[in-house]
């Protein structure tokens, strides 16, 4: 599920397009507010962060607009790879209107429950939350809906999810009510959109790419399990590198 094999960047955007826009609102938004610092930028940081004190004061918006605002570079780009490795199978699954649901829906959940559980003066800003919310739904998928996510898939999910955790609670600076409740809300919100819909299958959506022409390949699938190894493999990598990042952030 969580392979992509995508040719181009056009396509990426044309099959799984609320996933794409999210990732440029959220980079565009970086631009503006930390690597050029345009008037503009410091405007939407000022109104957009979600600062507990002003939402207690009327400014709701901020429960929202927090979440595509991210504090430097490392962040946006974490969460914007989050969202490219684990958007796509759950767009097409759901439907453009339903992952957009569940997406807001668990960064609401994690930015109410900050407003309602942290301190007044708690300033936070970051998709994390909404990214929790995917992991809730595939969660949820692996324990009640297993038809509809494959075994190394469920696999990969509890793994990440676990060292996700941990990593919440032991790193510094962490919105730790904006991670466990983003992904209660995805929980809570999966029973809601997961009925009548089918298995992951990018096949189907890959058919307008078809020119028609009969192909074969005999190697096929040595060539299939050799992907699967190689992403597996820079998963491992990736998420070690996670780890070490996050034991030098205790230290330094």
């Amino acid at each position: 599920m969580f392979i992509r094999n995508e040719r181009s960047i056009k396509e990426f955007m044309q099959l799984y397009p609320v996933v794409a826009w999210l990732i440029i609102i959220q980079l565009a938004l970086w631009l503006l507010t930390g690597f050029l610092q345009t008037p503009l930028g410091t405007l939407i940081e000022n109104w957009g962060m979600g600062i507990n004190f002003y939402i207690s004061q009327g400014e709701y918006w901020r429960l929202l607009t927090a979440i595509f605002l991210h504090a430097d570079l490392m962040h946006v780009l974490f969460n914007s790879f989050a969202l490219v490795l684990f958007g796509p199978a759950l767009e097409q699954m759901l439907g453009k209107l339903k992952f957009l649901t569940v997406f807001l829906g668990g960064g609401l959940a994690g930015n109410i429950a900050t407003f309602l559980l942290g301190p007044s003066i708690y300033a936070h800003v970051g998709a994390s939350g909404a990214i929790y919310g995917l992991f809730g739904i595939y969660v949820f998928m692996v324990a009640f809906r297993k038809h509809l996510i494959d075994q190394s898939s469920s696999q990969i999910i509890t793994v990440i999810l676990v060292i996700g955790l941990l990593m919440t609670f032991i790193r510094p600076g962490i919105n730790i009510y904006s991670h466990v409740f983003g992904f209660i809300g995805g929980f809570a919100i999966a029973p809601l959109v997961l009925n009548n819909v089918r298995p992951y299958m990018p096949w189907v959506r890959r058919q307008y790419v078809d020119d028609g022409s009969i192909q074969f390949d005999p190697d096929r699938w040595h060539k299939k399990q050799r992907n699967k190894r190689i992403f597996k493999n820079g998963l491992w990598i990736f998420l070690g590198i996670l780890v070490v990042l996050g034991l030098f952030s205790r230290i330094f």
